[in-house]
């Protein structure tokens, strides 16, 4: 499916040579087509949410759009190598690095930490973040259902819905968070926890880049609305809150 253009359930032609213009204030949102499993809840979910999304995996639309989704499902090594396969490990590394909005789901926030250990097994992950996703230490695996979280004040992502429950499917999670970098005009990330046997990192907000454990995709309303918080995130200046009517001028200011 790499290349289609999602519609209201369309599919337009995939060969076209110039992507359709987004309406007005319509921010778009590439979702990364790397083969991870069924993503056409998480292209819905963000056309509700208010954004004109492209499924696929060329260059130019990865590096073009004002915001990127990165799901993920299935194993950690795995994923991380599908993402190589496609040259998306580059790709979500130029737009971080050019502060343009990236937001990973489920092993979509795993990869980005520096290392995934499964069945005793460890493989490298992209390493935007420190930390290793291990195994949860639950009498119940996976994590599968809904849960609350703890959201850290002066969250963006999780605006109107903090005390909400969110949809969990996952074996395997971050436990620790040890970032001590501290970047010049930037603020210190906020990380939102869950629990599951053990504390675990359910999200993390990181000036450009965004991800959370758990599926927005299938969390009702409370998820609807933190995807709506994303996506009217991106045309947003830095520093307005969400819902503000706010637009930026450049579309590559983050979330």
């Amino acid at each position: 499916m790499s290349g289609q253009v999602l519609k209201d359930g369309a599919i337009i032609d995939p060969t076209a040579s110039q992507k359709l213009p987004s309406p007005e204030g319509k921010p778009t949102v590439t979702v990364l087509d790397y083969g991870s499993g069924n993503v056409r809840s998480a292209v819905r979910a963000l056309e509700r949410a208010g954004a004109e999304v492209i499924l696929s995996a060329k260059p130019e639309d990865v590096l073009n759009a004002d915001g990127v989704v990165v799901p993920g499902v299935g194993a950690f090594e795995t994923v991380m190598r599908e993402l190589k396969a496609v040259d998306g490990i580059r790709l979500i590394g130029r737009r971080i690095a050019g502060g343009r909005p990236v937001l990973g789901i489920c092993v979509g926030l795993q990869v980005l930490f520096e290392a995934g250990v499964e069945h005793g097994t460890e493989a490298e992950g992209i390493g935007e973040w420190p930390g290793k996703v291990e195994a949860l230490p639950a009498e119940v695996v996976p994590h599968m259902g809904w849960n609350t979280v703890k959201v850290p004040e002066g969250s963006k992502l999780f605006a109107g819905v903090e005390n909400e429950r969110f949809y969990f499917v996952h074996s395997y999670g971050v436990q620790e968070w040890n970032f001590d970098v501290i970047q010049p005009r930037m603020a210190p990330p906020l990380v939102t926890w869950s629990e599951h046997g053990a504390p675990f990192i359910a999200a993390v907000e990181n000036g450009p880049l965004c991800a959370t454990q758990f599926h927005p995709e299938k969390s009702g309303d409370a998820g609807a609305r933190l995807l709506r918080n994303w996506v009217e995130g991106l045309r947003r200046p830095a520093g307005t809150a969400p819902g503000s009517g706010a637009a930026s001028t450049d579309a590559g200011s983050g979330a």
